[in-house]
């Protein structure tokens, strides 16, 4: 008996209406879905998840956390790292920008955005932030290493 993993998100045929909305859009969690512990317990149990592989639950407690404190950068990147492994990756990039917006010279940041747009498919964007993360940090080697494979990615994608 194989359980039905279908997710309307990774669906290319589902039409855009019926596409579940980021995190951001929905309303509040009801009181008893939330976890219990203050918000700094919350991120600290959703990266010892993530740190532990288990992605999808980070997702959920970091969600949690980005909506009790939605200007936390420290959140926000635990989060999108988290979606990043989850295969989220267009919210990935939402929240890495969001952090780029407040910070654009946080590498990190660059970085994550140039892997999470890569796997997004925007071969083009990708290959901006990782010139500018590596750019900003030479001494990294993966830096300069992601930016040459999404070179020759945008490269072989435009023959």
């Amino acid at each position: 008996m194989s359980e039905s993993r279908y997710d309307p998100r990774y669906d290319p045929r589902a039409p855009d209406e019926e596409r579940p909305k980021p995190f951001a859009e929905l309303p509040p969690p009801p009181p008893d879905v939330v976890p219990s512990g203050e918000v700094y317990d919350w991120y600290i149990r959703g990266c010892d998840l993530l740190d532990n592989g288990d992605t999808n639950a980070a997702v959920q407690l970091l969600s949690h956390c980005a909506q009790a404190e939605p200007e936390s950068r420290a959140i926000r990147e635990a989060l999108a790292r988290a979606q990043f492994n989850a295969g989220m990756y267009t919210e990935s990039v939402a929240n890495y920008e969001w952090i780029i917006s407040i910070d654009p010279a946080d590498d990190y940041a660059q970085f994550g955005l140039g892997l999470a747009a890569t796997k997004a498919g925007d071969l083009k964007a990708a290959v901006e932030h990782l010139a500018l993360a590596a750019a900003m940090r030479p001494d990294v080697q993966h830096y300069s290493l992601a930016l040459r494979g999404a070179r020759a990615a945008l490269t072989a994608a435009q023959r």
